[in-house]
């Protein structure tokens, strides 16, 4: 394939993981980036999906859309995110198949893997025991994803691939003060705290769970090179290989706002999964590094949050 000039189907390129892949391919040159809004094509509708692919004929097709949210999200709307997720991905991988699309690259999330796997994670540790209750009905939608890829190329031969992302953040995140991720959240609290002067910022929980965390163009990175892999593996890990505890990456995201008060935790509040460090050896092996430090990616999506902080 040609990511010069073949027709690439970004779907979701409004999101942060849609836009960030839609700037590399620009970087790249790429000639015919195709994109739709929710408006313009509701992924969600297999007869609209099917209709738009058919008459579009993309080369390659990105599985960048879905509908995410962080733990308080997910918790108040898991037949939302199940139902969303995995009519996206059905929709999205079948009608791929029926219009003869030559490659398809679905993104699911670090979620998918079981609660108390070994760390670091490797891609065979999916589905040997239990998911994370508080984002159960997301994980499942994406693994059904992951699944489809896997025996649509099994039995039909199509280059059917998935990519599995760590915690994302940069460019384009969802900030809302209660369904954002924990970079946009604490970003957005530090923010506020530092505005109206406030002595002190509450955290959820106990701040010992340790998370990994990728620059979003790092992603876009990652998936242009699992792109141009003649036959890459069906699930290939997306990551840092190097995680902090949430303690740790909120003293960063301070930093990076300059918020001077002090930080306390709210223990009565969940902590999600203890750990989530993803092996990537399987993209070291493609010749991929990430090139974003985390504290420079801090400051830079602290530009993007006070650019659009007004909006949010």
């Amino acid at each position: 394939m040609n990511l010069e000039t073949d027709k690439i189907f970004v779907s979701g390129h409004r999101g942060m993981v849609g836009s960030a892949i839609v700037r590399a391919l620009e970087q790249r040159d790429a000639l015919h980036i195709l994109t739709r809004t929710r408006d313009e094509l509701d992924l969600t509708r297999a007869s609209l999906v099917e209709e738009y692919l058919q008459e579009s004929k993309p080369d390659v097709v990105v599985v960048g859309a879905a509908k995410v949210g962080g733990i308080h999200a997910n918790n108040t709307y898991p037949a939302e995110f199940i139902y969303d997720n995995l009519a996206i991905a059905l929709n999205l991988i079948h009608a791929s198949y029926k219009a003869g699309v030559r490659r398809l690259l679905f993104l699911g999330s670090s979620c998918i893997y079981p609660r108390e796997a070994p760390q670091p994670i490797q891609e065979d540790y999916l589905l040997t025991s239990p998911l994370e209750p508080t984002n159960e009905a997301y994980a499942i939608a994406k693994i059904a994803g992951l699944k489809l890829c896997q025996y649509y190329r099994k039995q039909y031969g199509v280059m059917f691939h998935s990519g599995m992302p760590t915690n994302l953040y940069g460019p384009g995140d969802n900030y809302h003060p209660e369904n954002s991720h924990v970079i946009p959240a604490l970003m957005r609290r530090f923010h506020e705290a530092r505005l109206k002067e406030d002595p002190e910022v509450t955290i959820w929980g106990t701040g010992s769970p340790r998370r990994e965390f990728l620059h979003v163009d790092d992603l876009a990175a990652a998936i242009l090179q699992l792109l141009e892999v003649d036959s890459p593996p069906d699930i290939v890990n997306i990551g840092c290989g190097e995680d902090i505890t949430i303690a740790e990456l909120a003293e960063q995201v301070k930093a990076a706002v300059g918020y001077a008060g002090k930080i306390t935790y709210d223990t009565s509040k969940p902590d999600g999964t203890p750990r989530k460090l993803l092996d990537i050896t399987r993209l070291k092996e493609l010749g991929w590094q990430p090139a974003i430090p985390l504290d420079q990616g801090l400051k830079r999506t602290y530009q993007d949050f006070q650019t659009g902080y007004r909006e949010v």
